[in-house]
């Protein structure tokens, strides 16, 4: 299975592709789109659905892993990382991709342990699960590819249930 995992933003959001076998998952690729607040709205949205459309054509997952958005005080932030995540979601289901969404809590249990793990553990887990010689940078892709173990993960987990059920 090849996964793409996102963690949107309208002035960067990362991502991140992942390829498992089995439980084994190893990173592909990873990067960042990265806009500037001078752009107008729709530049920089359409950047992020191109970029990522690009991906996608380039490395041909066939699942999403995206983080959900957490609402917290900063209303504006949230709406403008919304919009990014929409342009990053229509990129996906162009090309046909299954979502898979996962709150940032979610992902941090699933890659550290503890949905309170801080961005430098949350690097150092993806480092050691994707065996890379060195901590994915920006942290956006970190977090991106954190995104796609989880996803992975689930998705594991939850072929395993079926598997039961279906033994007994």
């Amino acid at each position: 299975m090849v996964i793409l995992g996102i963690d949107p933003g309208l002035a960067h959001t990362g991502w991140g592709v992942v390829e498992t076998r089995g439980s084994a998952c190893r990173a592909r690729a990873y990067g960042c789109v990265t806009t500037t607040a001078g752009e107008p709205i729709d530049v920089r949205l359409g950047r992020i659905c191109r970029t990522l459309a690009e991906v996608i054509e380039k490395y041909g997952p066939t699942e999403l892993a995206i983080e959900s958005i957490y609402f917290g005080e900063n209303t504006k932030s949230a709406i403008a990382t919304a919009q990014a995540r929409g342009a990053a979601i229509v990129a996906c289901s162009t090309a046909g991709l299954s979502v898979g969404e996962y709150t940032p809590m979610q992902i941090k249990q699933a890659v550290v342990g503890t949905g309170a793990a801080d961005k430098h553990q949350v690097a150092y887990m993806v480092r050691s699960i994707l065996a890379l010689d060195h901590d994915p940078r920006p942290d956006h892709a970190a977090d991106a590819l954190a995104a796609a173990v989880c996803h992975a993960n689930v998705t594991r987990t939850k072929n395993l249930g079926q598997a039961r059920r279906v033994l007994t």
